[in-house]
């Protein structure tokens, strides 16, 4: 690895401290080299606070003076919710600009780099990009889509199984891999789930992590007719955590709707598709009310639909090593399903990685990267 691309790991590695903390921005790091070494740091760590370039260059202070900067994503030129970054890096007496990716912002989308080089400085990008484009994966569709980015998580036995044929499901994952599920919890702005879920396990779905105080996830269920138990979890929580339930227009108890109202649900309603909630009217929804990152933990129903649309970005599977069995366990995803191999969805890249003794798999759907 040359010293670009280790100190642009760094600058990486200090942006991935505002996971969970920047939605809708991304996630930037920012490094500020003078002779080798590093003399300020900094990193975004919530909407709408000084961006992570201006952390760095404040903790550098004079020594900022001609000297090299690293950012793992271009910097802003325009006046959002803060003032461009561009205008700090050149009144600091930046002499370089090293750049892992351009922002797809249309605000900026090179602009930034434009206004850097007419200054007199010295721009570089490229340097990490593969892993900076990866991180900001979410902001990179929501800023060109206005959708979020959907995340869809499972635990599934070694023979893909979800639960036995009895609904019994807790626990076929390890306790590792169940602090992962709630890290990926507070990472994600919303959590999507469907109706026969909690009929099934009254979920509570929010992050449980040891320590944690950070905000909790706005929860949703898809729930045609309103069938949500006034007795569930979800709804006795729902004063303390955000939670909503997303319907069929008119096809729902009025009573029942001011009910939950009255204890902190919102209800949303939806259009239809095939007499359920149309789920890319809800994905547009949820794009409208800056929900970048979505994990969905749902049941083979919603799961099928969701596979079927081609609305899901990223598979997070988690395999133990136990075997159901059964031909009424259901499995990942119910529906129909394809019809044939050729006509199946590929995934593309695959990660895996062991987490206790179960085994993640990350994966892809080879239409995003032709996107």
């Amino acid at each position: 690895m040359s010293d670009h691309e280790q100190l642009m790991a760094r600058a990486i590695e200090l942006a991935e401290l505002g996971r969970g903390k920047t939605s809708p921005n991304p996630l930037v790091g920012a490094i500020v080299v003078k002779n080798g070494k590093i003399v300020g740091e900094g990193y975004h760590q919530k909407a709408g606070s000084p961006h992570a370039e201006i952390h760095a260059l404040r903790a550098a202070g004079e020594r900022a003076h001609g000297a090299v900067l690293y950012v793992t994503l271009e910097p802003c030129c325009h006046y959002g919710r803060t003032p461009p970054c561009t205008k700090a890096i050149i009144e600091a007496g930046i002499r370089e600009v090293v750049v892992a990716v351009t922002d797809p912002n249309p605000q900026v989308a090179g602009k930034g780099i434009k206004i850097l080089q007419e200054s007199g400085i010295k721009v570089q990008v490229g340097v990490l990009e593969e892993e900076a484009r990866r991180q900001n994966e979410a902001f990179f569709k929501y800023i060109r889509t206005k959708l979020p980015f959907v995340t869809l998580k499972a635990a599934v036995s070694l023979d893909g199984k979800i639960a036995t044929h009895s609904g019994d499901s807790k626990w076929i994952t390890g306790e590792e891999a169940r602090l992962v599920v709630h890290r990926l919890r507070a990472e994600s702005d919303a959590i999507l789930t469907g109706i026969g879920t909690v009929l099934a396990d009254d979920p509570l779905l929010n992050v449980r992590l040891p320590g944690y105080q950070g905000r909790q996830p706005l929860r949703i269920v898809v729930d045609s007719s309103l069938r949500i138990p006034e007795e569930s979890q979800l709804v006795q929580t729902a004063a303390q955590i955000p939670t909503a339930v997303a319907v069929v227009k008119g096809n729902y108890s009025w009573e029942k709707r001011a009910r939950l109202e009255a204890v902190g649900v919102e209800v949303w309603e939806l259009p239809a598709f095939e007499g359920r909630v149309d789920l890319k009217s809800l994905l547009s929804l949820l794009g409208q009310k800056e929900i970048m990152n979505l994990l969905v933990e749902g049941g083979s129903a919603i799961n099928a639909a969701l596979l079927e649309g081609g609305l899901v970005d990223k598979y997070i599977i988690f395999q133990a090593p136990l075997l159901i069995g059964g031909s009424d366990a259901p499995g990942v995803f119910g529906g129909k399903g394809f019809s044939r191999i050729k006509d199946c969805l590929r995934l593309s890249p695959v990660f895996t990685e062991k987490v206790g003794e179960d085994m993640m798999i990350t994966a892809y759907p080879e239409w995003r990267s032709e996107a």
